[in-house]
């Protein structure tokens, strides 16, 4: 038999197409400020990035664009709240479905049972439907604004050193030598974590038609261990960093080495202020935390050198947790003031 001969007709072809068409003129939304026509799907008009109004067909299908934000923006964080049970495989594909995820992605976050970042969205809409959507899924979130961490209005003050000069109060002393007084009972909250920062700088030869040739490279990576302090009377907080700190406070228990002396710093506070929240959970969270809020990355060119007809670029890229463990501890600190944290 030929092959002509199994050719379908015309009659027996598929009549509906096989991917869904787009969207009918009713369904489209149109924006208030430039009048012009969005999918139901947007929260934010696609041509001028004003907030659609709500209609009752859009709001069953507006999904959030979630698009990575840059560094400079303030973005609004969908924070989700920590559970009690385990969630039902069929939870967390709608989650990570709706939010555009990996299942093992979602239910690593799911079964934390604490407040990690779920979602980071780039207006107050966007936030608001997912944490609605999430919602009527049964999954508690709240709205956390970057504005509400004051991560640039008071970033953490670092601390040099510290002075028991009284039973009940500690002075701190910062770089610039300004000095603070404050009471042991104002200390409220104690994040301790780690400091990753790599470094890697890379030499390279410039060609015209093929990939750059890599000169010479070189890594280095630095591990620092770090504690932030929190009081009732600031907003910000005092930031210990293990290898810029004079560890003369601890008296004649100071050590050699920065590697036993930060544990007896830690405990020396914590003795002090038995009524402060401890919390060291960040190495255990850090990896969950990458998908909300991953590691800061800095690319700075070295400068370049001629050598005859050929010359060769430098590139430093410096890789750094920093940004990350700061929201990390902010978040902890606005929960605990708000009592969002499940006992």
């Amino acid at each position: 038999m030929k092959d002509s001969e199994n050719i379908p007709f015309f009659d027996d072809l598929p009549t509906e197409p096989s991917e869904p068409s787009g969207f009918s003129f009713d369904q489209m939304v149109r924006c208030e400020e430039c009048l012009r026509a969005n999918p139901p799907t947007r929260v934010n008009c696609l041509y001028c990035g004003s907030a659609l109004p709500v209609t009752a067909s859009a709001s069953s299908l507006a999904r959030p664009s979630l698009r990575p934000l840059e560094q400079w923006e303030q973005g609004f964080n969908n924070i989700l709240l920590g559970r009690r049970d385990d969630p039902e495989p069929a939870l967390v594909a709608q989650v990570a479905s709706f939010l555009r995820q990996d299942t093992t992605t979602i239910e690593r976050l799911m079964l934390a049972k604490t407040a990690l970042p779920v979602a980071r969205a780039a207006s107050m809409e966007e936030a608001t439907l997912i944490e609605r959507k999430l919602n009527e899924l049964g999954v508690e979130t709240v709205t956390v604004p970057d504005h509400d961490l004051h991560i640039d209005s008071s970033p953490p003050r670092r601390l040099r050193t510290l002075e028991f000069r009284e039973p009940d109060r500690v002075t701190t002393q910062a770089g610039t030598q300004e000095e603070e007084s404050i009471p042991w009972a104002e200390v409220s909250l104690l994040i301790v974590g780690r400091l990753f920062v790599k470094q890697v700088e890379l030499r390279e030869r410039k060609r015209r038609r093929s990939e750059n040739e890599i000169l010479e490279s070189s890594e280095f990576n630095t591990d620092v261990a770090v504690i932030d302090i929190y009081s009732e009377s600031r907003i910000g907080s005092w930031r210990i960093m293990a290898n810029s700190f004079d560890f003369s406070c601890l008296g004649e228990s100071k050590g050699l080495l920065v590697g036993e002396n930060f544990p007896k710093l830690i405990k020396l506070i914590r003795d002090r202020t038995p009524e402060a929240e401890f919390n060291d959970s960040y190495a255990t969270l850090r990896q969950s935390l990458e998908l909300v809020w991953p590691s800061g990355k800095r690319v700075e060119a070295g400068g370049l050198r001629v050598r005859g007809s050929k010359y060769s670029t430098t590139e430093i890229i410096t890789t750094s947790n920093e940004p990350q463990f700061t929201r990390y501890s902010r978040l902890c600190h606005y929960l605990k003031n708000r009592s969002l944290v499940q006992p």
